[in-house]
């Protein structure tokens, strides 16, 4: 089945992992704290496995490629409001908002017939 569940949930858990190896790729300081780079790399290849699992069952690859960072990209952004106190300002949460809508939108126009149904209701 193309598009399943699965592969959506497949998606999102590889961005989660991205979120994981940009901070602690953040934290070992350019690949100079061992600890920090010996934790990145297996979260790397983690994250880009579950990507290509997305790839494999059926997501398209611009799309998922797209959510995937997405995903990643808002979990580092709020790893960095909470834990390295980032700032959290009302204009950075309203882009972070659009990066959610640009997500949600890329999702839903993924889905068969999606622009054709939005296209025969005019």
């Amino acid at each position: 089945m193309k598009g399943s569940s699965v592969a959506w949930a497949y998606l999102f858990i590889g961005g989660l992992f991205e979120t994981v190896w940009a901070t602690t790729m953040f934290l070992s300081e350019g690949f100079s704290v061992i600890l920090w780079t010996a934790v990145t790399i297996p979260f790397l290849f983690v994250s880009t496995w579950f990507l290509d699992l997305a790839f494999k069952r059926g997501v398209p690859t611009g799309v998922g490629y797209a959510i995937w960072v997405g995903v990643g990209a808002l979990g580092s952004v709020m790893v960095g409001i909470l834990l390295f106190s980032e700032p959290a300002t009302p204009v950075r949460l309203f882009f972070v908002l659009l990066v959610i809508v640009g997500i949600g939108g890329l999702e839903a126009s993924s889905k068969k017939n999606v622009c054709k149904d939005v296209l025969s209701a005019e």
